[in-house]
This record gives C-alpha cells, structure tokens and sequence, in this order.
C-alpha cells in the first residue's frame, strides 16, 4: 500500500471547491496520477482520521498556453494532473480548511 502522504498531494481551493465545502461537505484535493479510489480513500481516513462517504475522481487535461519572449513565441501546455471530490460523513469534518 502506498504512503498516504504520497496519494494526497494538495487540496485545491478555488472558488468552486470552497461552495462544495460549504454546502455539500465536499473537499477537492489533487492527487497523485496513479492512485484509484480506494487508495485515495484509505490515504484520507489514515492521515487525517476522517471517515469518507464517497470519492470522484477527474483526470485533467492540460491546457495550451502561449508565451511570448524577446526570442519569439513560445507554445506549450500546462500540467495534467488527477482531481478527487472527496464526500465526508456529516459528522467528519477537515480541521485545517475551517478557516477558510
């Protein structure tokens, strides 16, 4: 099984993850590439204590960016990466988002 430090990542806090916090008691964090579901969840009950209703999981794609420098343009992509939408049991609760 893999170190839950290394499934979990970081949580992702934008404006749309935060509304899913408040109102559905939902955390997004960004994970790694090739964790499923299940490691997920056991990654978040063991390093945080909390219990899990329910894990989605989204593989982003990258999305083009350009760049313009003195030399010229500059064409590439931002990175991909894996997202998890993460549903707690009403009574479980983050203890380090509340501040938020």
């Amino acid at each position: 099984m893999k170190d839950p430090r290394d499934v979990i990542l970081e949580p992702i806090l934008t404006e749309k993850a935060l509304r899913l916090k408040d109102e559905h008691n939902q955390y997004v964090f960004k994970v790694d590439r090739n964790a499923n579901k299940i490691e997920i969840r056991h990654a978040l009950e063991k390093r945080f204590g909390v219990k899990v209703k329910s894990v989605r999981v989204v593989n982003v794609k990258g999305k083009p960016r350009q760049r313009f420098t003195r030399a010229g343009r500059i064409q590439g992509y931002t990175s991909s990466y894996k997202k998890a939408i993460v549903t707690l049991e009403p009574d479980s609760k983050f203890d380090f988002l509340e501040n938020l």
